[in-house]
């Protein structure tokens, strides 16, 4: 019997025909709504291999459901959905997409910055709902990016990208991370420094540092008081190392001047969200690296991974290193 392999979202067939040629293969048929719960749990207890992505949950009761699980494929740098202890344990290899969407999503982060310093968003919805009914010199005036102080929290491969395009704009540039970064300080003239420095510091502070137990709810009421009134927001980061009402407060209160924010503690962001009604936030729907052609690569990255699994190789991306196949079926 073929290997059972199921796909979490809709996706081009051309990119998981690779897939179809050699196993069973059955794929969620929409692309914009989440498998259900219940779905997912009887899915898990015949695949051989899960193709996921960040928005679904696969939690020790999923893994306790794979009794042939040997592979869950990440559409995704980050692995925060998935409990890797569990699957160690359970001989299920877990895999992500890293480095192939490092500089797309570090063009996104840049852009999020442009787009709240320089009002763009807010800017061009004033032209459309018709506003604009003449010109005067400081209409939608933003702030300049060029020659100020960007502070980068979380300096790895899309932090240091990002590094690399505010060189363009001369940017002084600080960055705290659990380690320092020698070779990037030297090669892209960033400065370490600590992050309650940076916060005090920074003009723009971009928020790129995994979630984890240490930065959940890194970004509180205090650390923004703690930022420049005419200081910037990013996060293209995870949601959860936000304290979204914190937020909201800061800027309601001038505290800060504005944000630029691709994730959100929930997601898709409900309508309502109090954050959504100011026009000093520019808000994403967590698209950091959706272009078409990183999407592709990461589809096939998944796909690569899930294919060596299978075939009994050493996948390309492997999360859990002390992961080691057991014997299943």
């Amino acid at each position: 019997m073929k290997p059972y392999v199921y796909i979490t979202r809709k996706l081009p067939d051309a990119l998981v025909n690779p897939l179809k040629e050699k196993y069973n293969v059955h794929m969620w048929k929409h692309d914009d709504i989440p498998v259900p719960r219940d779905i997912l749990m009887e899915e898990a207890k015949k695949a051989d291999a899960l193709f996921t992505v960040l928005a679904d949950s696969i939690d020790e009761s999923v893994l306790a459901e794979g009794k042939n699980l040997k592979v869950v494929a990440n559409l995704a740098v980050g692995f925060n959905n998935i409990d890797l202890k569990t699957a160690s344990e359970k001989g299920i290899a877990i895999c992500n997409t890293p480095d192939v969407l490092t500089d797309t999503t570090a063009d996104l982060t840049f852009g999020l910055l442009m787009a709240a310093a320089r009002r763009i968003v807010e800017a061009a919805e004033f032209v459309k709902e018709g506003k604009w009914q003449a010109w005067s010199p400081f209409l939608l005036a933003g702030q300049d990016i060029h020659h100020k102080t960007l502070g980068i929290v979380g300096m790895g491969r899309i932090g240091e990208t990002v590094a690399k395009r505010a060189t363009g704009f001369d940017m002084n540039i600080l960055y705290f991370n659990r380690t320092r970064k020698p070779e990037a300080e030297e090669q892209l003239g960033v400065t370490y420094a600590s992050f309650d420095d940076l916060v005090k510091q920074s003009d723009y502070i971009i928020c790129l540092t995994p979630l984890t137990t240490e930065t959940s709810n890194m970004f509180t009421r205090e650390v923004f008081q703690k930022m420049k009134q005419s200081a910037i927001f990013i996060n293209a980061a995870r949601g959860a190392v936000v304290d979204e009402q914190a937020l909201y407060e800061a800027l309601m209160a001038g505290e800060i001047a504005g944000a630029g924010l691709d994730v959100f503690q929930k997601e898709p962001i409900p309508a309502d969200h109090p954050l959504l009604k100011l026009p000093n936030v520019v808000a994403l729907p967590h698209i950091g690296s959706s272009s078409t052609e990183t999407r592709t690569a990461m589809v096939q990255l998944c796909v690569q991974n899930i294919m060596s699994i299978l075939d009994g190789k050493e996948p390309k991306t492997l999360v859990n290193k002390d992961w080691r196949p057991l014997v299943k079926g």
